[in-house]
């Protein structure tokens, strides 16, 4: 394997608290990383930094771990771009648009949603994102979302089963048989997947129902991760810690005793801000979570109707603006915070042995990243140490 030593870091964060200034984003400052073609190999002061094949001069540019980015839905066919400007216009957010993706996704050939999909993945990467979870979902019906999570398997390992998203309309008047068709022939079909979700809130399954789907994953050998409170609370944090899912996500709505549950828990908090703010929903407290002692996520919720977003720049800047996350806080979320969404320990930092994705910034400090929203600030990405 080739080793390349790169140099002349004016901020990196390692995301290792016993690295740099020990503090959780482990800031070092004129810094070097030794990385091959898989693993990080050595991180230190540039002035101390061993010889290797290759040498790269980073010129003072901040560097960071990839971004991980848990939560997108990023196959499907369609446009609902008239929603957002309604919310826009003042109609507030109800969650019934899906069904106008689930009829464009089942008509669209697999190559086209491949190509639409790769178009997205392709804006994700140029951003800095390394690391992806998707999520199928928009079908409804057993070969429909087979056929989803196997194109989601040609992007990314992270792979989520999402049958449970909302009930499609031929099942309108018979919930109950979707609900046992989800959990039973289509759990089956999609048994690929490594992850399975479902969305729990106002309008889409409620916490009895969601229990079915999300044991009926864990028989399957699927891990969980569950969508909840982006509407209501109708007890779906509750749940999400009771069955151990590794990440809960939106978190709209968290009253006290829910955020002493996620405390006191292995389940991560994965907030969304770009549905936030293409719903003009409340942002949920980052600042009230953190300090109450839960593990915090950033992902972009890619999806067509309420986060169409393709920026982890532009969720970290949201973050620190909307959410009260300091930017260290808001770039750990986005990187360690989203491997912990995924029980990930391989990705999201910089530490010896872990892998070798990175992110080269446009500038000297990574405060730029919600400094300058909508600047291209991504100057390389390096996806196992190979940019």
């Amino acid at each position: 394997m080739v080793s390349r030593l790169l140099t002349n870091i004016g901020e990196l964060l390692t995301n290792n608290v016993e690295l740099g200034d020990h503090s959780p984003v482990g800031r070092l400052r004129d810094a070097a990383l030794v990385v091959d073609d898989e693993r990080v190999l050595w991180v230190g002061d540039s002035s101390s930094a061993p010889d290797a094949d290759e040498r790269y001069d980073a010129r003072g540019a901040a560097v960071v771990p990839g971004f991980v980015d848990s939560h997108t839905h990023l196959i499907f066919a369609g446009e609902r771009s008239d929603e957002f400007e309604a919310r826009m216009a003042g109609r507030p957010y109800a969650g019934r648009g899906i069904a106008r993706t689930v009829e464009a996704t089942r008509a669209a050939s697999d190559e086209q949603l491949r190509q639409e999909s790769g178009t997205r993945l392709g804006a994700l990467r140029a951003g800095g994102v390394t690391t992806v979870e998707v999520k199928s979902g928009y079908s409804l019906d057993v070969a429909g979302e087979a056929r989803l999570v196997d194109l989601a398997s040609e992007i990314t390992d992270e792979v989520t089963f999402l049958g449970a998203h909302v009930v499609p309309r031929e099942f309108t008047h018979d919930r109950g048989a979707y609900v046992e068709l989800v959990a039973g022939e289509m759990m089956r079909r999609c048994a690929g997947a490594k992850w399975t979700d479902v969305f729990c809130d106002d309008g889409a399954f409620d916490v009895d129902e969601a229990r079915v789907v999300l044991n009926a994953g864990r028989a399957a050998g699927h891990e969980l991760r569950l969508h909840a409170n982006q509407l209501r609370d109708i007890g779906a944090i509750s749940l999400a810690v009771e069955l151990d899912c590794a990440s809960v996500d939106h978190c709209t709505y968290v009253d006290d005793e829910d955020v002493e549950r996620l405390a006191g828990s292995h389940t991560v908090a994965t907030l969304l801000p770009g549905a936030e703010f293409s719903t003009r929903s409340p942002y949920p407290s980052g600042r009230r979570l953190r300090d109450a002692g839960v593990t915090v996520a950033l992902a972009t919720d890619c999806n067509p109707g309420t986060s169409y977003v393709t920026s982890m720049s532009f969720v970290i800047a949201l973050a620190v603006r909307e959410m009260g996350l300091s930017v260290d806080e808001a770039v750990w979320s986005a990187t360690r915070g989203g491997a912990a969404a995924l029980r990930r320990d391989d990705v999201g930092h910089l530490s010896v042995g872990a892998r070798a994705d990175l992110v080269i910034l446009n500038a000297p400090r990574v405060a730029h990243l919600a400094y300058r929203p909508g600047a291209s600030l991504v100057r390389e990405v390096w996806r196992n140490g190979v940019e």
